[in-house]
């Protein structure tokens, strides 16, 4: 064994189709295991809320360790991991190959795929999780629908915020009039003479991008079609974030299966496979291949899948951009989602947009606290905002331009902790995705 876990992280394969992954007992063991190994060590006390709600625990206990922490109280610890990923990522030094082998969030993970095996999910939560269902019919009502969910919306909006368990002050996502598959019908002008053209891509929607921001691909299109990429836009169904958040794990693996073979054909085709949202880049490259470890569309997928930032940015290193985006104005902060973080591909959306010319960025790498639909509830958001309120603090500091992150909810939650801040300095304008700003680069110098 080696101090200060040196190796590269690895991660093993999820075993949810296993008995014993969901036998509490087994599952309290490991979480007294790995709870006083984090208790020693107490690096990520400052990551999420998970940790301090453990060491509280620890702290007040008879003993002031963990073996007199009431077993029933780390349901709380559980409750608040998002499964961000930056404890296994960022700070432990625990994680394999160290013989400690400690993976914290599959470890939460676990645990709600026995509390979702004994039916603790409520029944809200789950169709919360239907991101396809939902959008579909959303989009099809989207002014009453984005009317309804309005904070200031006094008079259906407290009812169904409360049937659904969401916070009345939470900021909810709203729903386009139009998917992002509708709207691709219309081809962009291929750039033959840009250095990248030969390139062919399959931008996969996800489902926020489909039904919620269909500008992100719009804009994503555009500059690839500038750069000489041919692209195709395809939305087989939602990678499965939502209902893995919920322990879903034999639901997820369905979808992984389907989307997987969908996309195949297009891989075999010569395309690579560009994804709009880190969260379901991170499921496709990394989380899919240790659910189905056997799959070999999954892992051809994981192989051929590029974050959006990421794609931009290897254009840029091997062919070189097209010519002729013109300076954006304003300085560009920009929170790198948890997410995007635990591809361990490095900031790629901060180099993409010093691809602009001129661009100041100013890049925030901490926790915006959303945790997808963690922050909108009713138990969590004014947790969520107590989390997300430095890096709120730090965009509000720098004043007007634009402020941005690849996570659309953590944008939006940015956002709002920057209005509850308060205070007379300029507020920035929030950008819904840093690739607006390159089709915006672009489209100024037409």
């Amino acid at each position: 064994m080696r101090e200060g876990s040196l190796e590269a992280p690895t991660r093993h394969a999820i075993r949810w189709q296993d008995e014993s992954f969901y036998d509490p007992h087994e599952i309290e063991k490991e979480l007294e295991r790995v709870f006083d190994i984090c208790h020693g060590c107490r690096r990520c006390f400052n990551l999420c809320d998970s940790f301090p709600r453990l060491f509280d625990l620890v702290d007040a206990s008879p003993t002031m360790e963990l073996d007199s922490v009431d077993r029933k109280d780390f349901k709380s610890v559980v409750d608040a991991c998002t499964l961000c990923d930056m404890c296994f990522l960022t700070k432990c030094p625990y994680v394999p190959p160290h013989e400690f082998n400690l993976d914290f969030p599959h470890l939460m993970l676990r645990y709600r795929a026995m509390e979702y095996k004994q039916g603790k999910v409520s029944a809200a939560d789950r169709q919360m999780a239907e991101t396809d269902r939902n959008g579909m019919l959303a989009s099809l009502v989207s002014s009453a629908a984005n009317w309804a969910t309005r904070r200031d919306n006094g008079t259906v909006g407290p009812l169904l915020r409360d049937a659904a368990g969401l916070h009345p002050d939470a900021e909810l996502p709203t729903y386009a009039p139009q998917s992002l598959v509708n709207l691709a019908a219309i081809t962009p002008v291929l750039n033959t003479n840009a250095p990248a053209f030969g390139r062919k891509a399959v931008i996969y929607a996800t489902c926020f991008g489909n039904y919620n921001t269909p500008e992100v691909g719009l804009g994503a299109r555009d500059v690839l079609a500038r750069n000489g990429v041919e692209t195709r836009v395809e939305y087989p169904g939602c990678c499965g974030m939502p209902k893995l958040e919920q322990g879903r794990i034999a639901d997820v693996a369905e979808q992984a299966k389907h989307v997987g073979e969908a996309l195949k054909v297009w891989i075999d085709d010569g395309y690579d496979i560009i994804v709009l949202v880190p969260s379901c880049a991170l499921m496709l490259k990394f989380e899919w291949p240790l659910i189905l470890p056997d799959s070999a569309s999954v892992r051809a997928l994981s192989e051929a899948t590029y974050d959006i930032s990421e794609y931009i940015v290897d254009i840029a290193r091997k062919e070189g951009l097209a010519p002729g985006m013109a300076p954006v104005p304003g300085t560009m902060t920009l929170h790198m989602a948890c997410h995007a973080r635990a591809q361990n591909m490095g900031q790629k959306a901060a180099e993409m947009l010093r691809l602009v010319p001129g661009a100041e960025v100013k890049v925030i790498e901490r926790c915006s606290g959303h945790g997808g639909s963690w922050g909108f509830k009713k138990a969590y958001f004014d947790v969520a905002m107590k989390v997300g309120r430095p890096v709120a603090r730090q965009a509000a500091q720098s004043g007007g331009g634009f402020v941005m992150s690849e996570c659309p909810l953590a944008g939006v939650h940015i956002e709002q902790g920057i209005e509850k801040i308060g205070g007379e300095r300029p507020k920035p304008a929030l950008v819904t995705h840093p690739i607006q700003i390159l089709a915006h680069a672009y489209q100024a110098s037409a």
